[in-house]
């Protein structure tokens, strides 16, 4: 008898615990909610020493090369992307004067952009180019379509002169920072 009083006791407490403690759930705040997350990635780099270019010819391109750009080829991605920055950084310890050409190219090789760096001869320094796409920016529809970036390098200058510098190169990088709009 007691056993069962004390049984009969637990079973209320636990259904009138699990009742004062419950409320209805409101799941509509998922509708105000805004997801957009920002996705930075290295795009290419390129480095080349003087020899090599000096070995290439006066105004002759001596790097060429075509890099995979398959970032946006989910369609959701593409659709769902909302702005985006590219970001160059060029460095010249050479004694030539260059030209760098960055083509954006569609699956089908069609160049939908291109980017156009005269970059001088040392002392040129670190020279950085931001270039927006998105508001205020380049269409996004050139980077949603891109499959590849081919990358051209053309000397300028002699075949030589040689740079002051141990170690004379030329580095181009780039890096990318794209915002997203995931609901």
């Amino acid at each position: 008898m007691k056993r069962s009083f004390y049984l009969l006791l637990c079973i209320t407490a636990v259904l009138l615990l699990s009742q004062s403690c419950t409320e209805p759930q409101d799941f509509s705040q998922f509708d105000d909610l805004r997801i957009t997350p920002t996705l930075a990635t290295g795009l290419f780099y390129m480095e080349s020493d003087e020899a090599t270019i000096n070995d290439s010819g006066s105004l002759s391109t001596f790097y060429i090369q075509t890099v995979n750009f398959d970032a946006f080829n989910e369609q959701y991605v593409a659709e769902h992307l909302i702005e985006g920055t590219i970001t160059y950084e060029i460095v010249n310890t050479t004694s030539k004067q260059l030209r760098i050409t960055l083509e954006f190219l569609d699956e089908g090789g069609n160049t939908l952009d291109a980017e156009q760096f005269d970059v001088q001869a040392d002392p040129s320094g670190t020279n950085i180019w931001e270039v927006a796409y998105g508001p205020g920016g380049k269409s996004l529809d050139i980077l949603a379509n891109t499959s590849s970036l081919r990358i051209t390098v053309t000397n300028l200058g002699d075949t030589t002169s040689v740079s002051a510098q141990s170690e004379p190169k030329i580095k181009f990088r780039s890096a990318a920072e794209f915002l997203f709009r995931l609901k």
